[in-house]
C-alpha cells in the first residue's frame, strides 16, 4: 500500500480560494509600496552560510534551515569532529549554504554587490518566501512569505515616519485595527549603561522583550540568570515598567537616563518619529514599549512592531534600523531603515475577523456552457472578445447535461453563467443567469458587455 503523501511541519498548501485570499493581500501590501515611491527586486532563496551566519544573533543561527553539499558532503570532514557530534562545528564543514531566514540580509548583501548600479538613497520592496526552523505553532510557520520594504542611504528619521505612514494605510486599506509599538535601541544601550552592564546589552533585550510573555517576575529571574545583580535588576524594573501616555514615559525616560548620553540621543529620536507620526495622523494606535527589543542584533536606532488589536497572535510587522549591516560586507557607512509585513499572520487576522471583500473569490466571472460543437465555437468567439474588455470568462469544457455545469460554476463561486443554446444560436443572443438572483436576461453581445463590465 502506498505510503499517504503529506508535506513538512510548519508548511502550508493553498487552495486556489486561499490564494485569492493571499494575493489579495500581496496586491495591498504591493499597491501601498509603489505608492510610496519603493522599487521591486527579488534575491535567490539560498545564500551563502557565511552571509546569512552571524547576522541575527545567537538564537537566529540556530534556526537557519542549512543545505548539505551536493555529492560526497563528508569528504574532507575530519572523522573525530563527526563522531563527536559537534553540530555548531559540524554543520559549516558539511554545509556552505542555506535557505534565507530573511530578506533583510540579503538586500543588505544585494546592495554591496550592486552599488554602483544603485541611486542612492534607494527605496526597495521585496516579496519573497523565507525559512526557519522553528517550533511550529498557531502564527508560526517554517515557511513563510515576507514583504520587505527599507531605504538605504540615509539617516533621516524623515525614513521611519514615512514607513509608520506605510504601515498604517497598508492595515487601514485591509480593515485591520493595530498597534504600532516603537522602541530605539540607543535606549536599550542606555539602560545596559545605566547599570553599568553595557557589555550585558544582548542578554538585557533578550530578557525584557518576553516581559508580554513571561511577565515581570520571571524577566528579573532571568535577568539574574544571565549574571546581573540585584542592584541592577532593580534599577532596571523601574524603566521596563513605564507607565501613562507616550509623552510621559518620553518624560519619564529622560529622566531615567539622564546619566546616559546614548539613551538620550535614543530618546530624542523616539521623541522625533512620534511626534512627526502623529502631526500627520494615525488610524493606528502608536505606543512606546521600552521593552520591545526584537531580539535581533543589527537593529541600531528605531524598533518598530505592530500588533493585531482584534485577534491574539504574535506580531504581524515589525523592522527599524540598522546603520552598520551592509558594513559586515564591505560597505561601512550606509544607513537604512526597513519595515517587513509577515503576511502569513497578516492572513491569519483576515480569516479569523472575516474582512475579506465579498468579490475575492478569484474565479472568472462568466462561464459558457457548453451544448454542443456549434455553440462552443460561437461561445469562444464571444469569450476573446470579454477578454479583450477585460472581462474574465470560462467556456465548459465537455457538453455535459446543464445541472453538472451549473453545479461546476456554484462550486467555483462564478457569478454569472452564459447560455447558448439552439435559440440563442440562431437569433444572435445570449441568455445571461445570475448565479446568486437566479434573475435570467437575454441580451446582445454588446448588452452583455456592458452588464459584465
Amino acid at each position: 500500500m502506498a505510503q499517504k503523501p503529506s508535506i513538512p511541519k510548519g508548511t502550508r498548501d493553498f487552495t486556489p480560494a486561499e490564494m485569492a485570499r493571499r494575493n489579495y493581500i500581496f496586491d495591498t501590501i504591493r499597491s501601498v509600496f509603489h505608492l510610496f515611491g519603493f522599487q521591486q527586486i527579488e534575491t535567490p532563496a539560498m545564500e551563502n552560510l557565511s552571509t546569512l551566519m552571524g547576522k541575527y544573533g545567537e538564537e537566529g543561527d540556530k534556526l537557519l534551515f542549512k543545505i548539505l553539499n551536493s555529492g560526497d558532503f563528508l569528504r574532507g570532514v575530519d572523522p573525530g569532529l563527526i563522531a563527536s557530534g559537534d553540530c555548531p562545528k559540524l554543520a559549516p564543514k558539511l554545509c556552505e549554504k542555506g535557505l534565507r531566514y530573511d530578506l533583510t540580509v540579503p538586500f543588505a548583501r544585494f546592495v554591496v554587490m550592486h552599488r554602483n548600479d544603485l541611486s542612492f538613497p534607494f527605496k526597495r520592496f521585496q516579496i519573497q518566501p523565507v525559512w526557519r526552523a522553528d517550533r511550529p505553532q498557531k502564527g508560526r510557520y517554517r515557511e513563510f512569505y515576507q514583504c520587505d520594504a527599507d531605504v538605504v542611504g540615509s539617516d533621516s528619521l524623515l525614513n521611519e515616519i514615512e514607513l509608520i505612514q506605510m504601515i498604517d494605510e497598508v492595515f487601514a486599506r485591509l480593515g485591520i485595527r493595530t498597534t504600532i509599538k516603537l522602541n530605539n535601541r540607543k535606549v536599550l544601550a542606555g539602560i545596559a549603561e545605566l547599570v553599568g552592564e553595557p557589555e550585558k546589552i544582548v542578554d538585557i533585550t533578550v530578557a525584557i522583550d518576553k516581559i508580554d510573555k513571561i511577565g515581570l517576575e520571571n524577566v528579573k529571574a532571568e535577568l539574574s540568570e544571565r549574571g546581573l545583580s540585584a542592584e541592577a535588576i532593580d534599577r532596571i524594573t523601574p524603566i521596563i515598567t513605564l507607565s501613562g501616555t507616550n509623552e510621559e514615559r518620553l518624560s519619564q525616560l529622560s529622566q531615567l537616563l539622564a546619566d546616559s548620553e546614548t539613551g538620550l540621543k535614543g530618546v530624542a529620536e523616539l521623541r522625533e518619529v512620534m511626534e512627526g507620526s502623529k502631526t500627520l495622523g494615525l488610524r493606528s494606535e502608536l505606543e512606546l514599549d521600552v521593552c520591545l527589543a526584537r531580539g535581533l542584533n543589527y537593529y541600531t536606532g528605531t524598533i518598530i512592531e505592530v500588533k493585531a488589536r482584534d485577534v491574539e497572535i504574535g506580531s504581524i510587522t515589525g523592522g527599524g534600523r540598522y546603520d552598520n549591516l551592509t558594513g559586515v560586507f564591505g560597505l561601512p557607512g550606509v544607513s537604512g531603515v526597513g519595515i517587513s509585513f509577515g503576511a502569513d499572520r497578516i492572513y491569519d487576522v483576515l480569516n479569523t475577523l472575516n474582512l475579506y471583500p465579498e468579490d475575492i473569490a478569484g474565479a472568472a466571472k462568466v462561464m459558457f456552457t457548453n451544448f454542443g460543437p456549434a455553440e462552443a465555437a460561437k461561445s469562444l468567439e464571444i469569450i476573446k472578445q470579454l477578454r479583450a474588455n477585460g472581462i474574465s470568462a470560462e467556456i465548459y469544457p465537455d457538453n455535459a447535461k446543464m445541472k453538472k455545469q451549473m453545479g461546476r460554476a456554484d462550486a467555483l463561486g462564478i457569478p454569472f453563467v452564459a447560455i447558448i443554446g439552439e435559440s440563442e444560436l440562431a437569433d444572435g443572443y445570449v441568455t445571461l443567469k445570475n448565479m446568486t438572483s437566479g434573475e435570467q436576461n437575454r441580451m446582445s453581445v454588446e448588452e452583455l458587455i456592458k452588464a459584465l463590465a
